[in-house]
């Protein structure tokens, strides 16, 4: 499995496991910690999280293995994200779901997630979604006192457009790393707004979340969707690939800014066959083939 750099020594890996399905997936203590361990054997080693995730209780449920084989967390990377307030049983006194960038939430939503993870640092803590309220100074001192206490290695943002992430890199004197955004054949709007280009110009690394667009290139459920699954079955059926999943996450790997899929799946034959298609190499022509078809028109 590749690795990836994002500064320094830090490095995480080429493909990277979403954990904001975790209950759906059911799974006892022991079958988690054998799952993990499998995915870690397979070489994926970052882990993502939220703190919203599962209603704030995935962090809590991953962090339990974590807590008894604390052996484990050597091993691996750990990506949250914060920024987020959900309506809630948890919280009843809040009325709606609003965006809270401010230094105290940010500082006290890391605290939290160390506690439910059971661990000392998160590798790379990512603000989840632009906040139209956002005060970048505060968001800097944020950060900054997270990494003097050591309590958080990197940072980066997600769903941030190129001009947001600019102003917040700007004030931040740190290196942001990451931006974590959708990608995919179906969502082509950061190919669109030089989100990408911009990213690699910064050397920063993107993480795409719903590489698969949520199963509709595989299961196709409207008109673009089936254009395009069209398409990548022809020539999933011309290179002799079985699953249309690996051509999907083939064609976001032929991109030279480095896209890191992020998987959302707690089967471990769909992890081993997202792994083997990095061994696949798509044409040129064939990259295009599925982009024109995504787009819906011929290059002008």
């Amino acid at each position: 499995m590749k690795r990836i750099k994002l500064s320094g020594e830090k490095e995480i890996s080429g493909i990277s496991l979403g954990f904001w399905r975790l209950l759906d997936w059911n799974m006892s203590g022991k079958e988690l910690l054998r799952y993990i361990k499998n995915v870690i054997e397979i070489g994926i080693t970052t882990f993502d999280h939220a703190d919203i995730y599962g209603n704030y209780e995935c962090e809590k449920v991953f962090g339990q293995v974590l807590k008894q084989h604390p052996e484990m967390r050597r091993s691996v990377e750990i990506v949250t994200k914060c920024g987020i307030k959900l309506r809630s049983d948890k919280f009843p006194e809040r009325k709606i779901k609003i965006y809270d960038t401010r230094k105290k939430h940010i500082i006290e939503s890391v605290n939290s997630s160390l506690e439910n993870l059971s661990t000392d640092h998160i590798d790379l803590l990512l603000i989840h979604r632009p906040d139209p309220l956002i005060s970048l100074y505060e968001v800097s001192e944020a950060f900054h006192q997270l990494e003097k206490e050591g309590k958080v290695l990197h940072f980066g943002v997600s769903n941030f457009n190129p001009q947001q992430f600019e102003a917040l890199h700007t004030i931040f004197d740190k290196k942001l790393v990451a931006n974590q955004i959708e990608i995919s054949p179906y969502q082509l709007a950061h190919f669109d707004n030089s989100n990408l280009d911009y990213l690699m110009k910064e050397h920063i690394v993107p993480m795409a979340w719903s590489p698969l667009a949520g199963g509709k290139l595989i299961h196709p459920n409207d008109e673009k969707s089936r254009r395009i699954h069209s398409k990548l079955s022809e020539i999933a059926e011309e290179m002799e690939i079985a699953e249309i999943n690996q051509l999907v996450l083939a064609w976001l790997f032929a991109h030279p800014s480095g896209i890191i899929p992020i998987l959302g799946t707690g089967k471990i034959e769909h992890v081993q066959s997202a792994v083997d298609s990095t061994k696949i190499k798509l044409s040129r022509e064939d990259w295009f083939r599925i982009y024109i078809a995504a787009t819906g028109r011929e290059l002008p």
